[in-house]
């Protein structure tokens, strides 16, 4: 039995004002004839060009949320904690210096000694006290720098009012791309301040800062190479080290004689002072002996060394700084 027919209650054709911030989905009820070009790309498999526009404007919004949250990282290890409290940022720069190259034993692993990066720059900042620059810490930079894409900065705290010149300038000019944390590897932030001992801290939230420029400059070492695997001679690079700064930098004048003796002695024997290889231990030595005054009075082997070291390019610095 045939029905009657019922009028449509709207026109065939309505335009309706479509939001544009979204991907348009394929109209189910269009006849096939008339399907755009994008439900055909659809239906073969392909990504509609909405989508892709939709995961570009994703990626770059990621990309600047990276970017940020590196820099307040950054910001958060050097501004907002009590033991980095800064007035003016002097300087930085990228490790695209040159250098003599100096082989070291062995491969570090900047996550196995730091922790894993979890995008933001691993920085460690240093607090020293412009009126004994670490010298050594400073040969290390430039060790580092060699190694690894590393952001050095000096700045100047409060508490100090007068910096020479030489040291804020002593890790190299400003780089263009240093507000770009993120295509660094490390981060070397020096602070001259007013502390009566050197501090390191990494992780301002998970340790207790590092103190005595031995210490530091032990940790510094070891994102360089790992330290000797023989007990022995790892007890012989930390009892130079030790005797570095205890009696080369503090002690008496007798001390520093008997030091250059037993230097002496020990260079008559090896090439370096931990035998055949550069070690930590030549680094602090002749940062202390240059430092102590006693270089131009040395005797024949340690003269011999110190030109030996002099000729690896990384203690220009020191020798600029003591002038």
């Amino acid at each position: 039995m045939p029905m009657y027919q019922v009028k449509p209650i709207t026109g065939g054709h309505i335009e309706a004002d479509l939001p544009t911030c979204m991907y348009k989905l394929p109209h189910i009820h269009a006849q096939r004839g008339s399907c755009c070009p994008s439900e055909h790309a659809l239906q073969n498999g392909e990504m509609d060009p909405g989508v892709k526009a939709l995961e570009a404007r994703q990626d770059e919004i990621m990309r600047k949320l990276y970017e940020l949250k590196a820099a307040v990282e950054g910001l958060a290890k050097t501004v907002t904690t009590p033991d980095a409290d800064l007035d003016l940022t002097v300087s930085s720069s990228l490790s695209s210096q040159s250098f003599s190259s100096t082989s070291f034993t062995g491969a570090t692993d900047l996550d196995a000694v730091l922790g894993k990066d979890l995008g933001a720059l691993r920085d460690i900042v240093i607090n020293a006290n412009p009126e004994k620059p670490p010298l050594s810490l400073l040969v290390l930079c430039s060790l580092l720098c060699q190694r690894y894409r590393v952001l050095s900065t000096v700045h100047v705290h409060s508490s100090v009012t007068n910096v020479p010149s030489q040291l804020l300038s002593c890790l190299g000019p400003r780089h263009a791309d240093s507000y770009a944390r993120q295509m660094f590897q490390l981060g070397f932030t020096l602070i001259w301040k007013d502390v009566p001992k050197l501090q390191m801290k990494f992780s301002v939230q998970n340790m207790c800062p590092i103190e005595g420029e031995a210490n530091v400059a032990r940790f510094l070492f070891k994102l360089l190479a790992p330290y000797p695997s023989d007990p022995a001679l790892a007890t012989l690079v930390d009892s130079w080290v030790d005797v570095a700064f205890f009696q080369l930098a503090e002690g008496s004048a007798k001390e520093r004689s008997v030091v250059l003796r037993s230097l002496n002695a020990a260079l008559e024997r090896s090439p370096w002072l931990a035998g055949q290889e550069f070690s930590l231990a030549d680094i602090t030595c002749y940062c202390c002996v240059q430092q102590s005054g006693m270089a131009s009075s040395a005797p024949a082997n340690v003269q011999r060394w110190l030109k030996s070291c002099e000729n690896l390019g990384h203690f220009s610095l020191v020798k600029l700084l003591l002038r």
